[in-house]
């Protein structure tokens, strides 16, 4: 498969993981339904399960349909993570990371899109268009080294589970289920820390459309994610990885 078709899949998977997760918590998060009387109405919204579960089903669909032809990274760390465990080369970090961050940015824009088409509506509180902060963007007010271990700890494990899954020696076609239930753990842990980010397209994708004091903070949401998968794709491949056959070889002969 050529780089440029990879690429196109994995422009086509980060819109995919951006508008479902993000358009989730945007349309149907807090969503209200028939009026109960004295202004209170039926709660129909999702809530964090169900945002949880939507950025979770967004990966574990993808994965399925694009992870033979581009690996499904839809996340700049995930390469990096992938390309330091040995995964990955790094003459295609780059091609990957643009278009995994355009395919954000088409998602982010047509959710402002939509969501400016609801009667009254304005880019207010701490996360409108679902983005990730800190401090008193954070939605439970989390200062910003609560939300910097938060991203890196989350990141490293979300990236040991990629990189285990999809290990040789792991037991073959449960990979997207594992990655897609480990994402939507992490989404239930810390989506009121930093209304999740562990991947700077997505919170590219939807601060770019948020404002300029939203998109100051997406500096944090790419150094942590990418710092987590880092150190996470050393140490796999430090600690876990498979030995090579040479190796086995040159054992074998000193034994």
């Amino acid at each position: 498969m050529t780089l440029a078709k990879r690429c196109i899949a994995e422009f086509m998977g980060t819109f995919w993981l951006v508008f479902g997760g993000c358009g989730s918590a945007v349309f149907a998060a807090t969503f209200t339904g028939a009026d109960l009387g004295n202004g209170v109405k039926f709660p129909l919204g999702i809530g964090f399960v169900g945002v949880s579960l939507a950025f979770g089903l967004t990966v574990l669909t993808m994965a399925y349909a694009i992870g033979h032809i581009s690996g499904c990274h839809l996340n700049p760390a995930v390469s990096f993570g992938l390309w330091a465990g040995k995964r990955f080369p790094g003459s295609e970090l780059l091609p990957y990371i643009v278009a995994q961050v355009l395919g954000g940015i088409l998602a982010g824009g047509l959710i402002y899109l939509i969501a400016s088409g609801a009667p009254g509506f304005a880019l207010t509180g701490s996360n409108p268009l679902a983005t990730n902060g800190f401090g008193e963007h954070s939605p439970g007010g989390y200062g910003f080294l609560a939300c910097l271990i938060a991203e890196v700890v989350l990141t490293f494990i979300f990236l040991m589970v990629i990189l285990g899954v999809t290990d040789e020696r792991a037991p073959q076609g449960f990979a997207p289920v594992a990655i897609g239930l480990c994402l939507t753990l992490i989404h239930l842990i810390s989506i009121p820390i930093t209304n999740t980010s562990v991947n700077p397209a997505r919170s590219t994708g939807v601060a770019l459309f948020a404002g300029a004091e939203l998109f100051s903070q997406v500096w944090l949401f790419w150094l942590a994610p990418i710092v987590g998968a880092l150190i996470a794709g050393w140490v796999y491949h430090a600690i876990f990885s498979a030995p090579r056959l040479e190796e086995i070889g040159r054992v074998r002969e000193t034994v």
